[in-house]
């Protein structure tokens, strides 16, 4: 169990009020990890970190709201600064919060979609990385886990700006791991196949599509939260002390059919 023991972590998870990333943020805490729920809404933020604290604290385990609109710089600097002032360092970030305003033909993509998706999905990401990363090379070590997605690995006739900036953080985590895998400090990237969240519901509730994808998946069926929480569990825990710079698909095998 000291593999994946947390209880030596401080996470940031982005857009951790509700799917993956509030699963992410209340295994992290059952595995003893002190974690920040952080989202644009600070009522659900706080009804996430009073469940979270109720139903997964565990082996020091504890959640802590701190609401933060990543498209805005100083929301994202409070998120950190406010980290900082409860428990003194972070080392753990998941950039999980995403946007995407379209889904259809990329020539019909309004010019102001492509920007808010390129902001949310690829700037803030960037910025936000670049905010945590020095607190991490002075204690010579750190984890980041981007939460892109599989759609970064294939066309898509529909979700061509979201497509694009998944790539994007794909190639974000393999630059920081270059640069910074020297300080000790570890970027990897979990891509997601279709999972049953609120974000992707146009996706799963559409029952042709559905079936589609899971005729097409190896294991038949789309994932849950969950799933990707454990990964994440894993990503930043000693288990992955010598795994950087990696894209790991998880998606129920879609990217190998």
């Amino acid at each position: 169990m000291e593999l994946f023991d947390l209880s030596d972590r401080v996470a940031i998870i982005t857009g951790s009020s509700k799917g993956i990333g509030k699963a992410i943020a209340a295994r992290m805490c059952q595995h003893g990890a002190k974690v920040v729920v952080s989202s644009r809404k600070a009522d659900a933020c706080q009804a996430v970190m009073e469940e979270i604290n109720r139903d997964y604290a565990a082996n020091g385990g504890e959640a802590i709201s701190i609401p933060a609109h990543v498209g805005m710089d100083d929301d994202l600097q409070n998120l950190v600064d406010k980290t900082l002032d409860k428990w003194g360092k972070i080392t753990t970030l998941v950039p999980n919060a995403a946007s995407n305003p379209y889904y259809g033909p990329s020539a019909d993509m309004p010019e102001e979609a492509f920007d808010k998706i390129l902001d949310t999905n690829v700037k803030s990401v960037f910025k936000l990385c670049h905010m945590v990363i020095p607190g991490m090379v002075a204690a010579g070590k750190g984890s980041i886990t981007i939460i892109s997605s599989n759609s970064g690995l294939k066309g898509s006739p529909f979700l061509c700006g979201y497509s694009i900036s998944k790539v994007a953080e794909h190639q974000i985590t393999r630059n920081l791991a270059v640069e910074f895998g020297p300080e000790g400090v570890r970027v990897n990237a979990i891509a997601p196949g279709l999972i049953k969240t609120d974000f992707a519901k146009t996706l799963w509730t559409n029952p042709t599509r559905l079936e589609r994808v899971e005729k097409l998946l190896p294991l038949r069926r789309i994932g849950n939260p969950d799933e990707i929480a454990g990964t994440a569990v894993f990503l930043a825990s000693d288990a992955a002390a010598f795994l950087t710079g990696q894209v790991l698909n998880v998606d129920g095998g879609n990217a190998i059919v």
